[in-house]
This record gives C-alpha cells, structure tokens and sequence, in this order.
C-alpha cells in the first residue's frame, strides 16, 4: 500500500482561473494532467466568460477527463478576483496548488516533491519553487531570479513566489480571506502578495530548489508590463499591501525600509520612461513629503542625472 489512501475526496486540488486563455490553457492543463503522484489529485477550472475560445476548451477537457477536471463557470464576467475566490471555494483537497491558465508545469513531480514535503513538516503551511519566466512577445525563455525569500521582513520589500508554484494547505488559505477580507481593498492590484504575506506571518514558508514551472509574461497583464504609469501604479499598490501588513503586524516597523524600496523602483521607472522631468520631480516630492528621511537617500538625484543623460542623448 502506499503512504497515500486513495479515495474519493483529492489530496491536491488545482486551482486554476483563466480568462481569453485559448492559445496557452492547453499547455497549461496539459502540465496539471501529467503530473505524476501517488495520490488523487482534481484540477479544478475557474472560466470567466472568456470572448474567445476559452470556453468550449474547458468543456472539451472536463468531458474527456470527468474524473479529474471540475469546470466552474457562470452566465456573467464576475472578474479576476471573484473568479480566484469562486474557484478555491471548489477546491475539496487538503492543498491547494495553483496555476493560472497562461502559466505551465514542467516538471511531473512538482506536486510529488512539495506535498512530500508538506507532509513531513506540519508548520509549514506553503512551499514554492523555483520558475522560469517566458517573454510571450520576444519568445525569450529567462532562467529563475536568484531571490527565493521565505520570511515575513524580506517579503514586505518583494514578494519572490512565483503564484504558478505555490501550493497551500486549504484551511490556511480560508483563514487568510476570512479574516483579511481582500474583496473590501479594491486598491490590492494582486491577492497573491497580500497571501503570501499573510502566510509568511503565520506559518512557515519553504522553498524547493528545483525548478517546475514556467510562468508566461503577457504584455498588457495584471501583473506585468504596459506603459511605465502602469508599472509605476502596480509597484505602489504591491508596496502599499506591504505598508498594511506592516502597519497591521509590526506597528509599522518597517515603514521606512518599505517606502525607501517604493521610491527607488518608482525613481528607477520614472529615470528609463518618456515621462517629463516635472512628472519625475513631482514623484519625488510626493515621496519627501511622505517620509523625509528620503532626502538622505541619494537614490532621486541619481536617477535624475541619468534621466537627463537619456533625454540628451536621445535627442543626438
């Protein structure tokens, strides 16, 4: 017999949400459905009305594998969010892993290795692993950044868990929404870094060293590139969950070394972008005004000096 009973209720469930996904999910289900456990696993599909395709793929991989794939759907677009929420709340299994379908699964024994590890350590309440990140545009496969961070102060400056390779035990991730309530902070751009944060408070977080996943970068996405304002907007909302967390648990401990990582990337975006000098200057005053020990921080007039360096030598 083997270490894991085999019945009718999962040990993993898959969480996965997508939306207009249609040229990636296939890869994505694909990954979840080699996977190769001793234990049951159900991968469980958040559909949010997509106007593509999207749609009648899950349909078609719910009836061929009806045992293994539950499609959550509705007659309305309810929005990332809602559709994360919606989606966990199907999930039967004592971890939860997730995926979004844009990601994918690399390696067959992912969800082996960190539910064994999961298992042997009952205080750690999630793992992840390393991830390659893959530019859909450039079709540039990047290797893993060299930052894998497990604590709760290292966290609050950036958050290094990949969301396509964290798996959770489920009545953690229902304790962190019912007392966090992540619906009531429409300003929260992500709920993954308000849960890992969360997470990193009260419990263990461990990293595997290996890599499993590849998460794919979509011009345009939640998480990732557009214009500099929209980079700029996502870095102060993921770095405002940091201030809430640090206000909530530390009585703002961290408060300076979180607004001086906000004024960096934000200096640092603003110095590389078509942004005007006065647009720069602007920012950096806001962040004076919000906390004056950043006029001890050289960070503002060196990307300012090479702002203007680029804007010259554009011009040549």
């Amino acid at each position: 017999m083997t270490a894991y009973e085999h019945t009718h209720t999962p040990l993993v469930s898959v969480c996965m949400t997508t939306y207009n996904h249609e040229a990636y999910l296939a890869q994505a289900i694909e990954g979840v459905l080699a996977q190769q456990t001793p234990f049951e696993v159900e991968l469980v599909i958040g559909e949010d009305c997509s106007t593509d395709n999207t749609r009648a793929l899950c349909e078609s991989y719910a009836a061929r594998y009806p045992e293994r794939i539950r499609l959550i759907v509705s007659e309305r677009n309810v929005g990332w969010r809602a559709n994360y929420r919606r989606t966990f709340e199907a999930c039967r299994g004592k971890y939860v892993a997730y995926c979004d379908g844009d990601d994918w699964w690399c390696d067959p024994q992912k969800l082996a290795q960190q539910v064994e590890l999961l298992e042997s350590d009952p205080t750690c309440g999630m793992c992840y692993t390393g991830v390659n990140e893959y530019e859909q545009a450039s079709g540039q496969l990047k290797p893993d950044p060299d930052r894998h961070y497990t604590d709760f102060e290292n966290m609050l400056l950036g958050i290094s868990v990949p969301n396509c390779t964290a798996v959770a035990r489920r009545e953690l991730i229902a304790a962190y929404y019912a007392e966090i309530r992540p619906e009531e902070h429409p300003e929260w751009l992500t709920d993954d870094w308000p849960m890992w944060l969360w997470f990193a408070w009260h419990s263990k977080i461990r990293f595997l060293d290996r890599i499993t996943a590849v998460h794919r970068r979509l011009a345009g996405s939640v998480s990732h590139g557009g214009s500099c304002r929209g980079r700029l907007a996502r870095r102060d909302s993921f770095l405002g969950i940091s201030l809430w967390f640090d206000a909530r648990y530390t009585a703002s401990r961290h408060r300076v070394r979180i607004l001086r990582r906000r004024h960096r990337v934000s200096m640092w975006l603003l110095s590389w972008s078509d942004s005007t000098v006065g647009e720069y200057l602007t920012r950096w005053w806001h962040d004076v005004r919000e906390c004056p020990q950043l006029l001890l921080c050289p960070d503002g007039v060196l990307f300012l000096v090479k702002k203007l360096l680029f804007r010259r030598n554009r011009k040549l």
